[in-house]
């Protein structure tokens, strides 16, 4: 039965292996609000994982640990469980989706952990290891839905309150569950007026329409940049601890998971992984009454695969319009690439690329299109080079 005793112990238990991160300011992510983060990121293994796969494996019987642990992960817990292993002379061996990033998988090796890659999502990898669990006897370590991995993450609320007393709320990322229960129970144990908010992607809202239909429910499919938190059904323990403690749950798109973490490398210097940016998002996009609130977005992880880091950059570019393009329909003639080009920097925009094209679809039959990128500002920075275009007579088609 999880305690608050129980996730004071964790934090006894974990002192010796863990990094304590304290709790940072952010300047100008979420204007709206008094925006803290918790940068789980910077944790040992970049991620909080670390913290409930050491403490499960710190309450192991010498028979469990004899026989070897055995986990399943989109890549951060499985670290943890590796690393944690390693550290207490266990055996490790997880079984990870083959869609996880080239780069947990590498560190999950590093750790000192055997792999078993399963085809298809975390759910898949999850059967894989109950199967080996019982054919070769392995002691299970559940990513969320367990009570002493529920307490190890319980320890980050520990932290949040000693670094800061006056929190209106704390926003937490949720895949299965683990990681918001912990928070969740210790918050509203230590200080009841503390509001809990979680965020889940759009694209994986299993705990979220669990919490709305009032039963637990397992999605046919789940597809998100946020990989850590692609999680097709929550866990038992979890959906009660979320129906008890967690006062509101949202969601957000990949393509404001993608602002969130090109605002925490531009603002902040600090890397993130899509599920550890869903926080972030959440508070950027007004997704909760945190106006003029003290609030603490908890960024989960950092492990981001460098060769996806770009694509997501420009996703987040285009979603803040830092980034954009437009089609004009153009008269063949000389001088208007010059006219477009002189307008769009009078109005303080850099032009990035040019594409042109000569297309039987024009009005004209001296017609063509231009597709011009540019770097901008924002998305009334957009506005006010596309109001100018027009007013100097040029043909926007999109």
């Amino acid at each position: 039965m999880l305690t608050l005793d129980k996730v004071f112990d964790a934090s006894v238990v974990l002192r010796n292996i863990i990094r304590e991160t304290s709790v940072v300011k952010a300047n100008a992510i979420a204007p709206g609000c008094n925006l803290y983060l918790k940068p789980e990121n910077l944790q040992i293994t970049g991620s909080f994982k670390v913290r409930g796969s050491a403490y499960k494996i710190s309450q192991l019987t010498e028979e469990e640990k004899q026989r070897g642990v055995i986990a399943c992960s989109a890549g951060n817990h499985a670290q943890g469980v590796a690393l944690a292993a390693t550290k207490s002379g266990i055996r490790s061996l997880i079984c990870l989706p083959d869609s996880a990033p080239i780069s947990k998988v590498e560190a999950t090796k590093g750790y000192g952990a055997e792999v078993c890659l399963v085809e298809g999502c975390y759910d898949d990898a999850y059967a894989k290891a109950l199967e080996l669990r019982d054919s070769e006897g392995y002691t299970f370590v559940h990513p969320f839905d367990d009570e002493n991995v529920i307490a190890g993450q319980g320890t980050i609320a520990l932290e949040i309150t000693n670094d800061l007393d006056d929190i209106d709320a704390v926003i937490v990322p949720i895949g299965g569950g683990g990681l918001i229960s912990g928070v969740a129970y210790a918050i509203k144990s230590i200080r009841p007026s503390i509001k809990v908010y979680g965020v889940q992607a759009t694209g994986a809202p299993s705990m979220f329409q669990s919490v709305h239909d009032d039963k637990i429910e397992c999605l046919p499919s789940v597809q998100t940049i946020a990989d850590g938190i692609a999680v097709k059904q929550p866990g038992e323990n979890t959906f009660r601890y979320v129906q008890q403690y967690v006062d509101d749950i949202a969601l957000v798109t990949d393509d404001e998971i993608s602002s969130a973490i090109l605002a925490l490398i531009e603002k902040q210097k600090m890397i993130a992984e899509g599920a550890g940016a869903v926080s972030v998002a959440a508070a950027m996009f007004d997704k909760f009454p945190i106006r003029d609130k003290k609030v603490v977005s908890v960024v989960s992880g950092g492990n981001i695969d460098v060769t996806s880091l770009s694509r997501v950059i420009e996703r987040g570019l285009m979603k803040s319009g830092r980034s954009s393009s437009l089609l004009i329909e153009l008269i063949d003639k000389p001088g208007q690439l010059k006219d477009v080009s002189r307008i769009i920097a009078d109005c303080g925009g850099n032009v990035t690329s040019v594409f042109h094209e000569h297309n039987s679809n024009t009005e004209s039959v001296n017609g063509c299109y231009l597709r011009i990128g540019m770097e901008t500002r924002n998305y009334e920075h957009v506005q006010e080079i596309t109001q100018t275009l027009r007013s100097e007579g040029f043909k926007i088609i999109e």
